[in-house]
């Protein structure tokens, strides 16, 4: 069969992934877009998508899977579809029941919940001998009162399927955890409940053939996510040396995760804590690419696009040939992004020559810096959080 013969149905609510779609058209698929009708005036890549569908709304939480399951089945009377591929974490549980429904490869719905229900994640690195924080379900009194009892707070609050810090709530104090359960109503069993570990934060991004891990990056967010979220603070992440023990032993615990959870092909985002304690800890996983721009910071570090390479995977597979991992360039890069108070700032005045990447936003400021050497990157960040904050550094309460 030729590539031409094989059509991919690919879902994000959000905007972005653009790079997966061309890579996918370049490697002469047919290539259709289920997206949110909300982000239909996004510059999607339109001149190489075969067609697109919009279902009704602004983002992925509230489509009708019945509703979704009916239009696949429409759409597939005509056309024909062979992969079903979801680029953002509210589309992971849809694509997994897709592919239960009409028999397709990848990973289904049990799998599929490592990678999308942080309750599901706990339980499975629990089962893996994952070392991770306390955790409970929700489901019933007597045992959320006992978690209550044997572990202090502060306790994190976080629904199950909400990506990364989106949802989450931090109860001080048990009268508050139970304001926060009441307030849920008859969707409290949608969340879980874990004790808090104050520490520094790293997400580790891979890629994944055959259950082998073919490339990871170790990165270390210079403010925590939660922070930025709800506190409105400035995001910044950096890559860590590979002569740096950290990232050797969150390889490891990088590769334990996927493997523990069933992770065969592809690519993923997973997130690790090292407590003031001096260990780590698993915190979440996702079966996609990272995001707020991280795959850019890798881009510049590596000289791999994840999103071409997760690509380049799918076809592969289709294609039934062997994937030739790419070579790692072994830079160092760190990314720092604001809310801007000015519409479009001027870059022209920033002449660092190690600035490799900025934004066009509006009312955003981002940089990404590429160096050999960490330190330099460091004292970049450094230096220009410092510029952001005096200048330009705007907040937003967090839409929950």
């Amino acid at each position: 069969m030729q590539a031409e013969d094989f059509g991919f149905l690919i879902l994000c609510s959000d905007y972005k992934g653009a790079d997966f779609l061309r890579a996918v058209a370049e490697l002469g698929h047919r290539v259709y877009l289920v997206t949110a009708e909300g982000r239909k005036n996004k510059p999607w890549p339109y001149d190489i998508l075969t067609d697109t569908y919009y279902v009704p709304g602004s983002d992925g939480r509230t489509w009708d899977l019945d509703d979704l399951e009916k239009g696949v089945a429409h759409v597939m009377r005509s056309i024909k579809i062979d992969r079903f591929i979801a680029l953002d974490d509210y589309e992971v549980r849809k694509v997994s029941m897709l592919r239960e429904v009409f028999r397709m490869p990848g990973m289904g719905q049990t799998t599929a919940r490592h990678f999308h229900d942080k309750l599901a994640m706990r339980m499975q690195a629990q089962a893996a001998g994952i070392p991770q924080p306390i955790f409970t379900s929700l489901f019933n009194d007597n045992i959320v009162n006992d978690f209550i009892a044997k572990h202090p707070a502060p306790w994190f609050l976080k629904r199950r399927e909400d990506a990364g810090a989106l949802g989450i709530r931090k109860a001080k104090n048990s009268e508050e955890l139970w304001q926060y359960l009441h307030e849920f109503g008859d969707k409290r069993h949608q969340y879980v409940a874990e004790c808090y570990v104050s520490g520094d934060v790293f997400h580790v991004d891979s890629l994944t053939v055959d259950g082998k891990i073919l490339f990871t990056r170790v990165s270390q967010y210079l403010t925590p996510p939660f922070d930025v979220a709800h506190g409105g603070g400035i995001f910044q992440s950096c890559t860590l040396d590979f002569d740096d023990q950290r990232h050797k032993d969150l390889e490891d615990l990088n590769a334990q995760v996927l493997h523990g959870f069933g992770m065969l092909h592809g690519a993923s985002h997973t997130e690790f804590i090292r407590g003031h304690d001096g260990r780590y800890y698993f915190l979440e996983t996702s079966a996609r690419v990272g995001g707020a721009h991280l795959a850019d910071m890798v881009l510049k570090a590596s000289g791999v696009n994840l999103w071409r390479e997760w690509a380049s995977i799918e076809s592969s597979l289709m294609l039934g040939k062997k994937y030739k991992a790419p070579k790692d360039n072994r830079h160092q890069a760190g990314i720092i992004t604001s809310l801007s108070k000015v519409e479009h700032p001027d870059y022209s005045r920033f002449t660092d020559p190690e600035i490799a990447w900025t934004i066009d936003k509006p009312y955003h400021i981002s940089f990404i810096f590429r160096s050999d050497s960490h330190q330099r990157v460091r004292e970049l960040l450094e230096k220009y959080e410092y510029i952001i904050r005096e200048e330009f550094h705007a907040e937003l309460p967090l839409k929950e």
